[in-house]
């Protein structure tokens, strides 16, 4: 990997643009989103997180001809045996907005004890040098955390409000991004992937 070559990311969604963009400023890449070349998401077809990660970086980077990052990442709660998971996106239904996902999330849960909201976001993170790449590098981040009974903080995007962060005593979405940039799963991914990276410069 060549220091200051750019690379394309695979990701339409706006937050997880913003995050991964301030997360990555510290590699010598130009990072710019599949949405400056109109290229379209990728159908998310795979069973598991690495599956669609490894399927959006691969069609980024079959439509750009440059070395693509892409992540898939989502919720697993304990309590509904792993799900939302690799549909946190869609959890309502197709094309569901945040305040959806979270509603059909706390209705899920509406009898569910404290102790038994525990849950974790998981991010699997993949970096692709070409769309035929048979070697991609793979991370992954946990974080671990439970699920309140009502949403908390204007940080943040998908479920962040309901995510409660034991260590900081408050919901993602009430951490500064700097904070949670260092402690997310995504967070925790990439710098995997930077750490990574380096090695190949």
């Amino acid at each position: 990997m060549l220091p200051g070559k750019k690379v394309v990311l695979a990701s339409s969604n706006v937050g997880k643009l913003r995050e991964i963009n301030q997360l990555i400023s510290s590699l010598d890449m130009e990072v710019v989103p599949q949405s400056d070349f109109d290229v379209p998401d990728a159908d998310e077809t795979g069973l598991t997180f690495v599956e669609n990660a490894i399927l959006k970086a691969r069609h980024a980077a079959q439509l750009t001809g440059l070395p693509a990052i892409a992540d898939d990442s989502g919720l697993e709660v304990d309590v509904l045996n792993g799900a939302p998971g690799i549909y946190s996106a869609r959890f309502a239904r197709v094309g569901a907005s945040d305040a959806d996902n979270l509603q059909k999330l706390l209705a899920e849960l509406k009898t569910v004890p404290e102790d038994q909201r525990t849950a974790r976001f998981q991010c699997l993170m993949v970096f692709m040098a070409h769309d035929e790449d048979p070697t991609p590098l793979i991370c992954q981040g946990s974080w671990e955390g439970r699920i309140l009974f009502a949403p908390q903080g204007e940080n943040g995007f998908g479920y962040d409000p309901l995510f409660w962060v034991p260590g900081e005593q408050c919901t993602s979405a009430e951490l500064s991004s700097g904070v949670k940039n260092r402690l997310s799963h995504r967070g925790q991914a990439l710098q995997k992937l930077l750490s990574a990276l380096k090695m190949t410069v």
